[in-house]
């Protein structure tokens, strides 16, 4: 697995960074994870997810876990988060968990690294080495989370541009997109493709209007990103775009007669291919601005600050 690092190992990131200071945190992590997925098969797109969201906004440093205070305004309200991004209660039982044995010595931000591997691993996805050592930060960013994290109605080009300002390559962007082979998406997301796209098929969008009418009074119904496979970390993502049954239309431009066209056949003709792309992407990913050092702090609750 060493290889996957090359290019992208930050020098203060190691992938043993707690075997003399916590030599327990990995093992309490994944027992809290595999327990919090057998329990619900959708947190662990939603563990997946938070890794996401957290490194697009001020880099992976447990920001989008900071709650609201009175004079403190978190990343957890931004439009791509707010009713939508979940999995905190996990979080906190993980931090909680790994104080128990090991006081103020795991970051929240590696927290979340970690229980993102677990949750892919817990679906029958591919494992890797996290790479550890981030600290939490002291600041959210309300507006970069507005502004960064792509939305569901982005085109390829905008997508690209989302990704590159991450230093993440079109490459690693179709590999990360393939995160949707597990999950759901709220009514919102995707209402506009099944109502007005002309490339979806046709069966396929009638079936999901049934439970996506034009009224905002169901917004927060939810369908599978991948309707085959929607709890199994495999490539069925891609095979559903090769058929024009990607659920959002940012899903969708990654195959639809452009550049990326090639990759996403690849992938859903190769489920290994994809596994080895993906765990090179999300290490790099896992890589964007961490807080390292003396920077930042430990949180002792991973939803506010010490």
């Amino acid at each position: 697995m060493f290889s996957l690092f090359a290019g992208f190992v930050s020098p203060q990131l190691s992938t043993t960074f707690y075997d003399n200071s916590c030599p327990s945190a990995l093992q309490i992590i994944k027992n809290t994870v595999d327990a919090a997925v057998q329990k619900e098969k959708r947190m662990g797109a939603s563990l997946l997810r938070l890794q996401f969201h957290d490194c697009f906004v001020q880099g992976c440093d447990g920001s989008i876990l900071l709650d609201d205070t009175p004079t403190f305004t978190g990343e957890k309200t931004a439009l791509p988060n707010n009713n939508s991004v979940r999995g905190f209660d996990v979080i906190n039982t993980i931090k909680a968990n790994v104080e128990s044995a090991c006081k103020q010595v795991v970051s929240c931000a590696d927290i979340v690294a970690v229980a993102a591997r677990d949750s892919v691993v817990a679906l029958g996805g591919p494992y890797w080495d996290v790479l550890l050592g981030r600290r939490d930060s002291l600041t959210a960013n309300l507006s970069q989370a507005n502004t960064d994290l792509p939305g569901p109605q982005l085109n390829l080009s905008a997508l690209e541009s989302a990704f590159s300002k991450k230093n993440l390559s079109v490459n690693n962007m179709v590999a990360l997109s393939g995160a949707h082979t597990i999950g759901q998406a709220r009514c919102i997301t995707f209402r506009n493709r099944i109502y007005n796209d002309t490339n979806i098929n046709a069966s396929f969008a009638l079936s999901l209007r049934a439970n996506c009418s034009t009224s905002s009074s169901n917004d927060s119904n939810l369908a599978p990103l991948d309707t085959v496979t929607s709890t199994i970390f495999d490539n069925y993502y891609y095979r559903n775009l090769l058929s024009e049954k990607g659920l959002l239309h940012s899903d969708q431009e990654l195959y639809n007669g452009k550049s990326t066209d090639s990759q996403v056949s690849t992938y859903a003709n190769n489920t290994a291919n994809f596994f080895m792309n993906f765990t090179k992407a999300i290490i790099k990913m896992g890589n964007i601005s961490p807080l390292t050092g003396t920077a930042g702090e430990i949180r002792l609750n991973c939803s506010k600050i010490n």
